[in-house]
């Protein structure tokens, strides 16, 4: 069963992705339009990324077992 992780506030930091990327997370945005929470994060080659916070600080399925999609180092 999922759980919810979402909290008021994402921490900045480094962070590893279920896959073993490491990221930073630089911090939180809302979308202009829809007010929707986004997590910022910066991969290794310098590259900004947005995904919205439920999404980050939600679970992936690895071999039927949900597991955190990031975990803070």
């Amino acid at each position: 069963m999922r759980q919810n992780r979402v909290m008021d506030t994402l921490e900045p930091g480094a962070y590893i992705h279920y896959k073993g990327g490491r990221y930073d997370v630089v911090g939180d945005a809302r979308h202009s339009e829809t007010e929707e929470r986004l997590a910022v994060y910066r991969s290794a080659d310098g590259s900004l990324w947005v995904r919205p916070l439920d999404m980050f600080l939600g679970e992936a399925i690895v071999d039927g077992v949900a597991v955190p999609r990031f975990t803070k180092l």
